[in-house]
């Protein structure tokens, strides 16, 4: 019988923590929901915040790399430039243990013309009927987004930051990678349909 795999709780000691968290964010880079150098990726671990570096390489990352600070703290040397959003999303929400941001590229090209992405398969509606689209200034994109992109995970833990990427929150990172997974399967399903001229 193979072996399960080992699923993050906020009990996990942390050299767990920062081999399973190099393990999803790569296979964010692997899967083409990122590009080499983008997207990050976070845990929390009681009190304080496990997250990506800035400027992070997922084919070259170390667990060694990653950056531990206080969950209520300042931005760490080396953290990345999402610091404060994760921070909200985790003080807002304390069921949430695991950040996974991507770029999901039907995903995001579904939105950019406004509103909403509403799935149209199947299991796309059966895990958010609607993931919000939300707007930020682009020049100001490190302090706008963390408040309003933490309240748009309130419903589904999944949401989009219009012309720029996906956030997903989650239990543990399974979750939160699947829910990243389905979002882009749906996203790529309505692209499709569209293309083929089944969907107007």
């Amino acid at each position: 019988m193979a072996a399960r795999p080992v699923r993050y709780t906020v009990d996990m000691d942390e050299r767990t923590a920062r081999r399973m968290l190099v393990r999803y964010y790569r296979w964010l880079r692997r899967y083409g929901l990122n590009d080499s150098h983008s997207g990050n990726a976070s845990l929390r671990l009681g009190e304080c915040l496990l997250i990506t570096p800035t400027g992070a390489c997922a084919d070259t990352l170390r667990p060694a790399d990653l950056v531990l600070g206080p969950l209520e703290g300042s931005r760490p040397r080396g953290a990345s430039r999402d610091w404060a959003l994760h921070q909200a999303v985790y003080l807002r929400h304390r069921r949430f243990t695991a950040v996974l941001h991507s770029h999901c590229p039907h995903a995001v090209a579904l939105t950019l013309g406004g509103g909403d992405l509403a799935p149209v398969d199947l299991e796309g509606q059966l895990y958010f009927p609607r993931v919000p689209a939300v707007d930020v200034d682009g020049d100001r994109y490190v302090e706008a987004a963390p408040e309003p992109l933490a309240r748009a995970l309130d419903d589904h833990g999944i949401a989009i930051l219009r012309g720029h990427g996906v956030y997903a929150a989650a239990g543990d990172l399974d979750e939160a990678y699947k829910l990243t997974c389905s979002l882009e399967q749906s996203a790529r399903i309505a692209w499709i349909a569209r293309v083929g001229g089944t969907l107007p």
